[in-house]
């Protein structure tokens, strides 16, 4: 079966940056679950996916708009400390939730002063293009509870619903 929109992809991925810094792998861990076309990939990978088969192997070299984004300096800002009043133990690549115009947005920790703290609002990965090496183990086609639930599940779910296995609340 070749890789289209509603299938379930198990693959092996390992990415690394433009110098060759690999920044995340699976093959020493559990392989990804995906169904293709819900977006839960960065869209580059999404479509050098498409039209794939299990046994494939490949390399990709994703772009960074078409992976995290482009970088904006704009979403870098300082403000006072006291603005985080209630913030225990503000340290540096801590994750917070911040409200802004456009709503809630992760940001993460960039610097802590004694007056003043810095956050991005970028994703750490934004501005950075990526290269993939994949192995295709798996594809079959979703079944009508992965396609409602939007994530696969295990075969155990599959049998007895999704209860804790997938984290659903059916």
């Amino acid at each position: 079966m070749k890789i289209s929109n509603n299938a379930v992809v198990k693959l092996h991925y390992a990415v690394s940056d433009s110098e060759g810094t690999l920044i995340d792998s699976s093959y020493d861990h559990e392989p990804l679950n995906i169904i293709q076309g819900t977006g839960y990939l960065i869209p580059g990978l999404e479509q050098a996916l498409d039209g794939r088969e299990a046994g494939d192997t490949f390399e990709v070299d994703v772009a960074a708009d078409l992976a995290y984004g482009e970088r904006f300096d704009e979403y870098v800002q300082t403000v006072p400390k006291a603005v985080m009043e209630g913030v225990d133990d503000l340290q540096v690549g801590m994750q917070l939730r911040a409200t802004t115009d456009e709503g809630e947005q992760t940001v993460i920790v960039v610097e802590v002063t004694d007056e003043e703290i810095t956050v991005d609002g970028n994703h750490p990965l934004a501005g950075i293009d990526l290269h993939f090496d994949v192995e295709i183990l798996e594809v079959r086609e979703a079944t009508a509870q992965e396609l409602e639930h939007g994530h696969v599940h295990s075969e155990k779910s599959e049998e007895d619903g999704c209860g804790d296995s997938c984290g659903c609340d059916n």
